[in-house]
C-alpha cells in the first residue's frame, strides 16, 4: 500500500528501473542531424520507473481528486450536479466528435438542426426570442451580453453610456466584465433582507448615464428577486437595459421565464444547470438569450432553417449589426450535444421536477439545520440556504474550523465566505441530484459539529490541525502567502 502523503515520482525513482523498451540504434542508417545549439550537454535528470509503477502513481493520484462521482458537493452559487453518463456516451459518438469545425454546412446538417432545436428549447425555457450558443462560459456570455447592450446604445442613442449597476451579492465576474466592456461599475448595497434595494437603484438611475442594471436572480443569497418585474420597468423608463446571470436558473426550470419579468438578456450556464462537465476548467457553454431588441446585435454566424427547405439549415453571415464573433467557429458543440441530451430527455415536466427538487432539499437542509446552526436569512430559500458561524463563534470556532472539520469526516466543505455580504457565509447547495439519504447524512454531520464546537477544550479535541486525514494536512497559510513558492526546479 502506498503511504497516505503523496510522493512525486522523483521520489519513487529507483536506478536501473525504465518503463520502455526501444530497440538498438540502426547504425546502418544515417543519424539524424542535430544542431548544436540544440544538443544536450548532459542528459535530462528524469525519474527511472517502471510502467507499472507510473500507471499505479497516476490512478492514486486521481482517486485523491475529489468529484461528483465520488462524493456530495455541496458547493453553493456552482450548481455541481451529477453528470448523467448517457450525455458523455452520445458525445464520445464519433459521428459527433470526429466532425471537422470548419466542414461546411452543406455536410453539417445534423450538427447545425441540432444547435437550432437546442436554440428553440433555451428560448421556450427562458422566454428570449433568440439565444447564441457561441460564447465558451458564463462570464464570455457575460461579456457578449453586455457587447450587445453596448452596440444597441450606440446604435439607438448615439452613446454607450457610462455606468453599470450590480447588486453588493454579485458574482465578481459581473464587475470585472463592466470593467472589460468599457463601463465603470457601480455597486448596490443590498437590503437587510438579501434583496436588490430598489429605492438605491433608482437613485442612480435617475442621475443618468447608466447603461444597464446587473442581476443574479434567484441572488447570490439563494432568494428571488421578488421586485424584479419593478426593477426591469424601472431601468427601461431612464433607458437602461437589464441583464440577468443565469448562473441560478436551476431554480426556475419550468416554474417561471425570466423574460417575461422584463429582462433583456441572460446567459445560461449549460455545464451547470445542463449538466455537461464543470469544474475542470473547461471547456463550457455559455449561451445568451436575448428579446427581440437585442436580436440584431448577437454573434454571427447565427444558425437559420432555410424558408424554402424546413429541413435544411445554414450559417447567416449577413448580420450587419452583429457584434461579431466571440468564440472560434461556433462555440463548443459537444457541450452543446449534452445539453440537448439533457433537455430531450427531461422535457417540460422533467425539468419543473428538477427545480423543484433543488429548492425542496435545499430548504430541508434550512430546517434541519436551524437552531444548530445561524440562519443568515430566516425564511424559504430556492435552491442554496446561507448558514452562518455566528452561534458557534461563541465558542471559539469559526467557519473556516468548520470546513476543515467536514473534510476529516467525510464531506467536502461548502463555499464559505460568500457572499461577502453576509459574515461567515456557509453557502449549501445540495441540488435535485443527491438523495435524500446523502443529504440527511450530511446535515446529520452538521450537527455533530455543531454540537463538538460547545464542548469544553472543543478546538483542541476537535478542530486544531484539521483535515487531520485527509492525502494533505493543514497547511501554513502565512507562511505560503509570505514566502510562496511560485515555480519547481530539480535542487
Amino acid at each position: 500500500m502506498y503511504p497516505l502523503k503523496s510522493k512525486s515520482l522523483r521520489d519513487l525513482s529507483q536506478s536501473g528501473h525504465t518503463g520502455h523498451s526501444l530497440p538498438s540504434l540502426n547504425t546502418d542508417s544515417p543519424a539524424p542531424s542535430i544542431p548544436a545549439w540544440a544538443k544536450r550537454s548532459k542528459a535530462p535528470a528524469l525519474p527511472e520507473l517502471s510502467e507499472l509503477a507510473v500507471v499505479r502513481h497516476f490512478t492514486r493520484l486521481s482517486t485523491l481528486n475529489y468529484s461528483i462521482d465520488g462524493g456530495f458537493y455541496p458547493l453553493g452559487s456552482c450548481t455541481m450536479k451529477y453528470n448523467p453518463r448517457i450525455n458523455e456516451f452520445i458525445a464520445s459518438n464519433e459521428a459527433f466528435s470526429n466532425i471537422h469545425p470548419k466542414t461546411p454546412p452543406e455536410l453539417s446538417q445534423g450538427n447545425l438542426e441540432i444547435m437550432y432545436r437546442l436554440e428553440n428549447y433555451l428560448c421556450a425555457i427562458s422566454g428570449f426570442s433568440r439565444v447564441s450558443l457561441q460564447p465558451a462560459a458564463g462570464a464570455q456570455g457575460e461579456y457578449t451580453g453586455l457587447r450587445m447592450i453596448r452596440a444597441y446604445q450606440i446604435k439607438k442613442y448615439s452613446t454607450p453610456k457610462k455606468y453599470i449597476l450590480y447588486p453588493d451579492s454579485a458574482h465578481g465576474t459581473n464587475p470585472a466584465t463592466a470593467t472589460m466592456c468599457g463601463y465603470q461599475g457601480v455597486e448596490i448595497p443590498s437590503t437587510e433582507n438579501g434583496l436588490s434595494n430598489i429605492d438605491e437603484i433608482r437613485k442612480h438611475l435617475e442621475k443618468g448615464d447608466v447603461a444597464a442594471f446587473m442581476i443574479t436572480n434567484p441572488n447570490t443569497c439563494g432568494l428571488y428577486e421578488k421586485n424584479i418585474r419593478k426593477i426591469c420597468q424601472l431601468a427601461h423608463e431612464h433607458q437602461a437595459l437589464v441583464y440577468c446571470d443565469g448562473a441560478n436558473l436551476n431554480a426556475l426550470l419550468g416554474i417561471t421565464r425570466i423574460a417575461d419579468a422584463g429582462v433583456d438578456v441572460m446567459h445560461f450556464n449549460m455545464h451547470k444547470t445542463f449538466t455537461t462537465p464543470h469544474g475542470g476548467g473547461g471547456p463550457g457553454c455559455g449561451g445568451v438569450g436575448v428579446n427581440s431588441k437585442l436580436e440584431p446585435f448577437l454573434p454571427g454566424p447565427t444558425i437559420e432553417r432555410d424558408p424554402n427547405n424546413t429541413d435544411s439549415y445554414f450559417l447567416d453571415h449577413d448580420r450587419p449589426l452583429s457584434i461579431g464573433k466571440v468564440k472560434d467557429f461556433y462555440g463548443h458543440f459537444l457541450m452543446m450535444l449534452r445539453a440537448y441530451c439533457y433537455l430531450s430527455e427531461l422535457g417540460a415536466s422533467g425539468l419543473k421536477k428538477v427545480s423543484r427538487s433543488a429548492i425542496l432539499l435545499a430548504n430541508y437542509v434550512r430546517k434541519t439545520l436551524e437552531g444548530h446552526y445561524h440562519i443568515a436569512f430566516d425564511r424559504p430559500c430556492l435552491h442554496e440556504v446561507i448558514i452562518t458561524d455566528k452561534i458557534q463563534q461563541e465558542y471559539g470556532i469559526t467557519t473556516n474550523h468548520i470546513a476543515k472539520r467536514l473534510i476529516d469526516l467525510g464531506f467536502h466543505p461548502p463555499t464559505v465566505y460568500f457572499p461577502l455580504l453576509v459574515k461567515g457565509a456557509m453557502m449549501i447547495e445540495p441540488t435535485e441530484t443527491e438523495s435524500l439519504s446523502t443529504v440527511k447524512a450530511f446535515c446529520k454531520v452538521m450537527i455533530q459539529i455543531a454540537k463538538e464546537a460547545k464542548e469544553e477544550n472543543a478546538f483542541e479535541k476537535y478542530f486544531k490541525d484539521c483535515p487531520r486525514h485527509a492525502p494533505i494536512g493543514k497547511v501554513d497559510e502565512t507562511r505560503a502567502a509570505r514566502n510562496p513558492i511560485l515555480s519547481w526546479h530539480d535542487l
